[in-house]
Parts: structure tokens; sequence; C-alpha cells
């Protein structure tokens, strides 16, 4: 990197400032949508009842857009791509085939038809084979042992 000339490494950094505050400002939102989606995934396993079913996911739908609608819509488009693909990251699924499974393949169009208009997909892959990926895993591992896997945390006790 130190070989780049002086422009091309401004941009560079610029690049990468951006990418790790979105993924400052947005991993701690896809940790706890991984964490409710399998947690629903798991719940839902042993549920044959349709109707027991479509009950649970909006009682856990309600829950979760009182608790984050207005982070949500506060995010930039920028931001709401990299939490995509955090969540895919948490998940295994993107982000379409996620509203698929909970609401239907109509509401999921809809959303991919939005995200098109905005430059985006909800049907972003996650792959260390790009480089916007790698980069958001260095990311993603220096907050986790920073913040989530630091034993000598504040408010933590301290292990022995």
């Amino acid at each position: 990197m130190s070989n780049l000339p002086p422009d091309k490494l401004a941009k560079f950094i610029e690049e990468w400032n951006r990418l790790r505050n979105a993924v400052y400002v947005t991993y701690p939102y896809a940790r706890i949508a991984g964490a409710t989606i399998n947690d629903m995934n798991a719940r839902l396993a042993g549920v044959d009842s349709k109707r027991k079913r479509k009950e649970y996911i909006k009682s856990r739908e309600k829950e979760l857009r009182e608790q984050f609608t207005e982070p949500m819509e506060n995010l930039s488009v920028y931001q709401g791509k990299i939490l995509m693909k955090l969540i895919n990251r948490q998940t295994g699924n993107n982000c379409y085939d996620i509203i698929k499974e909970y609401k239907n393949g109509v509401t999921a169009r809809l959303y991919q038809t939005v995200a098109f208009f905005f430059g985006s997909s909800l049907k972003q892959d996650w792959t260390l084979k790009d480089k916007t990926d790698r980069q958001i895993e260095n990311i993603v591992r220096e907050i986790d042992g920073i913040w989530y896997n630091n034993p000598y945390k504040p408010g933590l006790p301290a292990s022995k």
C-alpha cells in the first residue's frame, strides 16, 4: 500500500474508513438479527401448525419492529448494504431468502425491487473470495476481539 501514489492512497483510506464505520454501526444489529433468526428457526422446527407458525412469526416481527424501526430508518443506503452482508454472514442466508421464508415470495420480490432502485440487492452473497467481504470479515474480527470476546472489557467478571 505504501507504494500507492498519494491520491490513490487517500482514496483507499477514505473507502476503508467508510467501510469500517459502516461495519461498526451495523454489526451489533447483524448480531441481534442473526441470533433472532437462528432462534426462530430452532423454535419453528417443531411447529407443524401453519397458524401457530404464523402467530409466532408475527409476534417476533412486532417485537423487532418496536426495537429496530427507528435505528434502521437512520441508516444510510450504504450502511444498509453492509448490514445485509453481515446478516448473510451471521445466518448463512441472504435477506431475500429470509424475507421469503418468514413473509412470502411476493413481499420478498417487492423489497428486492425497492433495493434495486437504491442500487442494492437483497440477494447479496457472503463469500470471502470477494475483496469487500474479506475486509468486512477483518473489521468484524477486530470488533469481536475488542468488544465481544474481550474478557477484560469493563463490566465483565474477570475470568480465572
